[in-house]
């Protein structure tokens, strides 16, 4: 069996999470198949000499970066330290880059990428605070906030922090099959697996939360009951206010009107209906509170412009 070697690259300031995220994964899905040389992964440093992760957690690697030869996938995870990476290691990822098979990027390890060159003409994603940066270095890159990852070619890329663990999942499924990779994420807890095409952040993570508890069970009950009516005198009942305070406390504490709010949450209901299960675009539409496919399809073109049956065709999970 073909042993694909994975190398890790380290740096001061570097994102721990985005460096123990896909190794464990790899040397996990190197055990789960029952084939121990599946994967062989390694991490690497400018000079092999301890470093110091941004949250302060200290990392001993395997190898000198100088010395480390191509691997067949190259992983850049982020952290402040890529933001302004020295030249050297620049370079030297460059020239893993060019002899490697695939070369991945965690969060902020874009700015990596696209310092080595590698991304030019090329779609990227990145943590979604860091996107417009991202694109405004580097105008010659398309660089897209909203998946958690993106194949483009060999480079791969992914979102913040955890999404470097979905996007090695993926990559665990197309070398090694779906059991493989599903044996992997039910024994880290994880979703197999969150679509690529899927949003960096939920309506919920989006909007803040609201001061007073009973906005904020309010918000609780939308997301529960995106069936529901859910009109604002609905909601205004349930939080004891008149509609007309009620909608104006809740814009001014959670940062949206409660009409975009509720539409946000049903939206991501359908989404996910849409992605993980089999019910019909009616079924969802009724699920989900839109009353009917057309209400569905309308939401779906304005906000995604894509209708419900293509987003479920580029975006179900096998």
């Amino acid at each position: 069996m073909t042993t694909r070697s994975v190398l890790i690259v380290l740096f001061d300031g570097v994102q721990s999470l985005d460096v123990t995220g896909p190794l464990e994964v790899f040397s996990g899905a190197a055990k789960a198949s029952g084939r121990p040389e599946a994967y062989r992964v390694r991490t690497a440093s400018p000079g092999g000499g301890p470093i110091r992760s941004h949250s302060g957690l200290g990392l001993l690697p395997d190898e000198d970066l100088a010395t480390a030869a191509p691997p067949h996938t190259l992983v850049l995870p982020g952290g402040y330290g890529a933001l302004t990476p020295s030249s050297d290691l620049v370079d030297r990822i460059a020239e893993l880059a060019e002899a490697a098979e695939r070369v991945v990027s965690v969060c902020t390890g874009a700015f990596l990428l696209a310092e080595a060159g590698l991304l030019t003409g090329r779609r990227v994603t990145t943590h979604w605070a860091h996107c417009e940066a991202l694109a405004h270095r580097f105008p010659d890159t398309e660089v897209d906030p909203e998946p958690i990852y993106i194949r483009d070619g060999r480079i791969a890329s992914s979102a913040g922090v955890t999404a470097g663990i979905d996007l090695s999942l993926a990559l665990v499924e197309e070398d090694l099959g779906r059991e493989t990779a599903l044996r992997v994420a039910r024994h880290l807890v994880m979703f197999l697996r969150r679509p690529g095409g899927q949003a960096q952040f939920s309506t919920q993570l989006a909007a803040q939360l609201a001061e007073r508890r009973p906005l904020r069970e309010v918000q609780g009950w939308i997301a529960d009951h995106p069936e529901a009516d859910l009109s604002v005198e609905t909601l205004a009942r349930r939080a004891a206010l008149s509609p007309r305070q009620f909608a104006r406390a809740f814009t001014a504490e959670v940062g949206t009107t409660p009409g975009r709010y509720v539409g946000g949450i049903r939206l991501e209901a359908a989404r996910r209906r849409l992605e993980d299960t089999e019910d019909g675009i009616e079924e969802v539409a009724r699920a989900c509170g839109y009353g009917t496919p057309e209400a569905m399809r309308r939401a779906f073109t304005r906000t995604l412009a894509v209708a419900p049956g293509e987003y479920r065709r580029r975006f179900r999970t096998p």
